[in-house]
This record gives C-alpha cells, sequence and structure tokens, in this order.
C-alpha cells in the first residue's frame, strides 16, 4: 500500500507552481497550432504531408504515452516519482521547438518536410515526457474533495492565458513591419516561445515537494522488472477501463472536447465567410479576438463559476449546468453572427465558453476522485497511468476532429477560393455546422454523465478507507 504522503489543504504557492507549468503545458501546442499554419501557406507542403505531420504524433503518443504513465508510477527515486521526467521533458520540449522550426524557402520542399517530422518527433517525446507525469503531479497533490478542483481551477486559470496570447501571433506572424515573411517569423518567435515556456515548465519540477520513493514496496519499476513491464502497462489499461466512471469521464470529455475542435478549426472560414464576405483583409482582428474574447471569459467568467458551483452542488451538477450553458451559448452566437456588425458575437462568448472552457477543471477533478476508487479497489497508485489514458482520449479526440473539419468543408461544398455570394448555401451550411455540432456532442456527453456516481460523501469515504490502509502499511 501506498505511503505517499497527501495532504487536505495546498499551500497557495504550491498551486501557482503547478499552475504555472499548465501554462507552458498549453503555450507549447496552442502556438504550435498557429505556426503549422507557415507549413502549407509558406513552405508548399502538400496535403499528405500535412495529414502526416498531423496524425503520426497521436499513434505516437499512442505507445509512449501510457508508457510514461506506467514508468513515473513506478520510479524508485530520491526525487519521487515525476519531478525529474518533468524537468527533463521541460528541456527537452523547448530545445526541440526551437529546432523544430528553423526552416527556410530557400531549403528544398522534401528537405523541409523530413527536417521538421524528425525534430517534431523529438518534440512529441519531451511533451510525453513533460505532460504525463506532469498532469499526474496535480493528481496527487491532495486527497480533499473540493480542493482537487481549487488545484485545478488555478492551473487552468494560469494556463487559459495560453490562448489569450495564441491568437495575437495571426496578426505578428504575416506583419510585414514585424517580420518580412511567416518562414522568418516562426525561426525567430520559436525562440521567444520556447526559452519563457520552458522556464514556466521547470517551475514545477522545482518547487513542487515530491516524497522519496526509494523505500516503497509498491514501486517497482527497476532493471530486473523491465521485461514485464508492457503486460503490467496492458493490465493496468484494463483495470482502469473496469471503472464505469472513469469511463464516463473518458467519453464525456472525448465527446465535448472533439465536438468542439471539429469546428474550431472553421473559426476563420465563418467569420471571413459570413460576417465579412469572404474579405480577409476586411476582417481585421475580430478572427483572433474571437479567441480572445473566449479565452478571457474563461478565465475570468467560467473557472471561477464552475468552481463556486462545484463547492455548492457538487461536481456532477457543476458539470451538467457548465455545459448546459454552453448549449445556450452556441444558440446565442447563431443569432449574434451578424454581417456588417462582428462585434454583436462577443455578447454570446461567455455563454459559449462554458462547455470547453468549465471542462478540464471539472473533469481533471474528478479524475482525481476515481484514482482514489482504483486504489481502493487495486491497492495502486496509478495517476500516471490514468493521466495518461485521459489524455490520450483528448488527443485522439484533436486529431479526429482534423479529419472532420475537411469531412465537413467537402459535405457543405465550401471553396475558400469563392466569394460569399457565389456559395450562399455553402456557407450557411458551415456556419450551421460550427454552432450546432458541438451542441449534439455536448448532449450526447451529458446523456453519459448522467449516472456518474462519485460525490463528495462517497468521496470522503473512499478518503478515510485510504487512510486507513495506508496506517496499517506503515504500522
Amino acid at each position: 500500500m501506498s505511503s505517499i504522503t497527501i495532504r487536505k489543504k495546498v499551500p497557495i504557492g504550491q498551486k501557482i507552481a503547478f499552475g504555472i507549468g499548465m501554462l507552458a503545458n498549453q503555450m507549447f501546442p496552442a502556438i504550435l497550432g498557429i505556426f503549422m499554419v507557415v507549413l502549407v501557406e509558406d513552405l508548399g507542403f502538400s496535403g499528405w504531408m500535412w495529414s502526416l505531420i498531423f496524425l503520426f504524433p497521436r499513434f505516437f503518443d499512442a505507445i509512449t504515452d501510457p508508457i510514461m504513465g506506467f514508468i513515473s508510477d513506478n520510479t524508485k527515486s530520491r526525487w519521487g516519482r515525476r519531478r525529474q521526467y518533468v524537468f527533463i521533458g521541460a528541456l527537452l520540449l523547448g530545445i526541440s521547438y526551437i529546432f523544430m522550426w528553423q526552416l527556410s524557402r530557400e531549403d528544398s520542399l522534401q528537405f523541409n518536410f523530413w527536417y521538421f517530422f524528425l525534430w517534431s518527433i523529438v518534440f512529441y517525446l519531451g511533451y510525453t515526457l513533460y505532460g504525463v507525469p506532469y498532469v499526474a503531479m496535480g493528481y496527487e497533490m491532495s486527497d480533499d474533495f473540493h480542493e482537487r478542483t481549487n488545484i485545478m481551477a488555478i492551473a487552468q486559470w494560469i494556463g487559459q492565458w495560453a490562448w489569450v496570447i495564441a491568437p495575437l501571433f495571426w496578426i505578428i506572424m504575416y506583419d510585414p513591419s514585424w517580420f518580412p515573411s511567416a518562414d522568418v517569423a516562426v525561426r525567430q518567435l520559436s525562440i521567444w516561445v520556447a526559452i519563457p515556456c520552458t522556464i514556466c515548465g521547470l517551475i514545477p519540477a522545482i518547487f513542487i515537494k515530491s516524497p522519496s520513493t526509494l523505500n516503497e514496496e509498491n514501486v517497482s519499476l527497476n532493471r530486473t522488472s523491465i521485461g514485464n513491464s508492457l503486460l503490467k502497462i496492458i493490465e493496468s489499461f484494463i483495470e482502469a477501463f473496469k471503472i464505469p466512471e472513469f469511463r464516463k469521464l473518458c467519453g464525456a470529455t472525448f465527446l465535448i472536447y472533439n465536438a468542439f475542435n471539429t469546428v474550431a478549426s472553421l473559426t476563420f472560414f465563418v467569420i471571413v465567410y459570413k460576417l465579412f464576405n469572404g474579405d480577409a483583409d476586411a476582417s481585421g482582428v475580430w478572427v483572433s479576438m474571437f479567441g480572445v474574447f473566449g479565452a478571457l471569459g474563461t478565465n475570468f467568467i467560467v473557472i471561477p463559476t464552475i468552481t463556486w458551483m462545484s463547492k455548492i452542488w457538487g461536481k456532477k451538477k457543476a458539470f451538467m449546468i457548465s455545459q448546459s450553458i454552453s448549449l445556450l451559448g452556441y444558440t446565442l452566437l447563431y443569432f449574434l453572427f451578424i454581417p456588417g456588425k462582428p462585434w454583436m458575437y462577443i455578447f454570446g462568448l461567455p455563454f459559449f465558453s462554458f462547455g470547453i472552457g468549465s471542462l478540464f477543471t471539472i473533469m481533471m477533478s474528478m479524475t482525481a476522485d476515481v484514482i482514489d476508487l482504483d486504489e481502493v479497489n487495486t491497492g495502486k497508485r496509478r495517476e500516471g497511468i490514468f493521466g495518461a489514458i485521459y489524455w490520450w482520449m483528448v488527443k485522439v479526440g484533436y486529431a479526429i476532429a482534423g479529419a472532420l473539419s475537411g469531412v465537413i468543408i467537402a459535405l457543405v461544398g465550401f471553396d475558400p477560393e469563392l466569394a460569399t455570394i457565389d456559395q450562399e448555401a455553402a456557407v450557411d451550411g458551415l456556419f450551421a455546422i460550427f454552432c450546432f455540432f458541438p451542441m449534439l456532442g455536448t448532449i450526447i456527453a451529458m446523456y453519459i454523465m448522467r449516472g456518474y456516481n462519485i460525490n463528495e460523501e462517497s468521496a470522503t469515504k473512499i478518503s478515510a478507507q485510504l487512510a486507513k490502509s495506508r496506517s496499517k502499511a506503515i504500522d
């Protein structure tokens, strides 16, 4: 039985240290998604090149994430189970991010493709090495039902600033007063992104306390056990998915995140063609502001509200209410996208943001509760495995969303080369899907979560049972 020290109340400094790590965890992919446009628009990458770069990391993650989760759960070290991996992963992320974007138009297309592809593998390896144990750190910081939500709320609040900052890079990259071309922009901006993000990534490894695991009997990763690790990883996956509550969390997250990201990549086209008749220059900053205002609404309205609702009504009810508000938001956007009045959509964004903005705050807190239940059932402490499975579902959803976006564009017959007046029906179809497709995913997710059964009372009983078993193990 684990002898790990679990505290009910976590000092605010520890919460902030964890949250600063979340800024790195979200800033790297947020800006990566913007930089990748340069590969097609400015460096001439073909569709199959884009697809391979987009999809291969998901298959790579499917292998590396669970392995990393198992390794971090079973590491014997005087630094604990996570900190050393987070430290090394943050450094690898920063270094590979800089090298990955040192691309030039003067080099051949084949050279740029393979150069980027190989460095992207190093980057995603660093992302796994950092992200899986980092998320697990948050799960094990407290055993208190509400404190877990507070930890995740602070982390998401800090991390959400990545999505406020990232859209501004659209403006910087293509402004000739800043850079002569976009490929020059990403070469230089990658350095200015990587250095502060790497520092943020190092903060949890340096400042979050983690007890030594050298004397823990249930920690089993050593030279003699490596040969059996693959079988243990498979067993851990099976045991995790045997827990109905965890299946519900994964399924609901997959649906909401997947549905949201399927249409998120259509935002540019919807704003430019619905509001500005296909004139990208006339759209000015309104494409960027959609993301900026949405992220600001998440930080100053959604996260504080979901934290308050969770404390008053419990996590499940807070989830249901927040997703219901998002359904209202999607409906409002349908009526507030008015040609010639782009500022009108701002009024719908606070409601719209409740869907994706509240998701990870409440779901990560719920996952920590499920991990306690798993320890009661198995006697094993496996934050890394559960975190790897949960976030792999998120990544798979993101990959599927990318593919679905292209399918939707083809189905409605939308052509970016044509003006709105020549394809009004296609633009209207694209806009309707933009508003209502996420509603479908949200409604199904709410249906799945209706039977989620871990509440404050049951979580408290589980915590008490774990405390009793741990004290017996120490005696």
